[in-house]
């Protein structure tokens, strides 16, 4: 937007003093604060580079908001899709989840209201050159569909928490099967919900890649073993032709099972390890799947753990 001419115009220093604070208040927990910054920079990772995570969030926002305004014409674009996406944040969960969070989010909202006062003072470099207003609505867009995925997977992951300490074992094998449905809609897998066919109950199922997984999901106590797999395994073989498995169980495989199917099948597999990778985005789910796919295509093996793909991506 400093281009022709916006060249000569600039952010006025307070407004860049109004994002430092909001950005370090509109998030609390570090994790989160990390991943919300790390997707509205995911085109700058010159910038990543730069940032210290392991310090405080305050310092951490002040210090990338002193990098974006020492190179200002080159991170305009950037900026300004911080200052709306925070500017137009009007609910705060991860403030709202805390024991003080209605004081956490009343200093937010506080934070987020001056900020939307200088951005309204800065609409003539905003507006200035149409072609960028574009670009920062589009930034902008794709920042609230981020911050949106983000706080849909926070959601989710308190519900998987939730459901590690439920007593009731039937009620939360029917709260897995809703919440693994939600989660794979997140990633667009087309999920179904359980069905019955003749003879046979199937958990669920989803498409992936222009091929149809069934789903089996088990929340036991045991690990699974063999004969439940050789079950599966029939019941994919009376499929169309791609289709394919996927085989949930919380509690792992015992080693006969998995040797049984390390050299063919027609199926993967995922464990809770796999879920909390997922639920905490160290990867994502399509990426984990297209991983554990390739990986039983290959080498007939029906298991990847999460953190073999995750040591060998460092």
């Amino acid at each position: 937007m400093q281009q022709d001419g916006a060249r000569n115009k600039k952010i006025n220093p307070s407004a860049y003093n109004a994002l430092a604070y909001a950005l370090w208040r509109v998030i609390w927990n570090k994790d989160d604060f990390e991943r919300y910054v790390r997707g509205m920079l995911q085109d700058h990772s010159e910038l990543m580079a730069r940032l210290d995570f392991g310090r405080t969030k305050r310092e951490t926002a002040g210090e990338l908001v002193n990098l974006l305004r020492a190179n200002e014409a080159r991170y305009l674009d950037v900026t300004v899709a911080l200052m709306l996406d925070i500017a137009g944040m009007d609910r705060f969960p991860n403030l709202e989840r805390q024991v003080d969070g209605a004081e956490k989010v009343a200093l937010a909202e506080t934070a987020v209201a001056e900020l939307r006062r200088w951005t309204g003072k800065q609409q003539e470099i905003i507006k200035e050159h149409e072609e960028h207003a574009a670009t920062i609505a589009e930034s902008a867009k794709q920042a609230q569909v981020i911050r949106a995925f983000t706080e849909a997977h926070e959601d989710l992951k308190q519900r998987f928490f939730v459901m590690h300490q439920a007593t009731d074992k039937h009620q939360r094998g029917r709260d897995f099967e809703g919440f693994i449905d939600e989660l794979f809609a997140l990633y667009d897998l087309d999920p179904r919900a359980s069905y019955s066919l003749e003879h046979e109950q199937i958990d669920g199922a989803f498409s992936f890649d222009t091929d149809h997984y069934v789903l089996e999901a088990k929340w036991w106590k045991e690990a699974i073993g063999r004969p439940l797999l050789d079950i599966f395994k029939t019941n994919i073989e009376r499929k169309g032709k791609n289709t394919l498995g996927l085989y949930v169980s919380m509690s792992g495989f015992t080693s006969d099972a998995l040797d049984m199917y390390a050299y063919s099948t027609p199926f993967i597999t995922m464990d809770g390890l796999d879920f909390m990778a997922v639920l905490e985005q160290r990867i994502r789910l399509d990426e984990l799947l297209r991983r554990k796919k390739r990986h039983a295509s290959e080498t007939g093996h029906c298991s990847l753990p999460v953190a073999k793909i995750l040591s060998a991506a460092d």
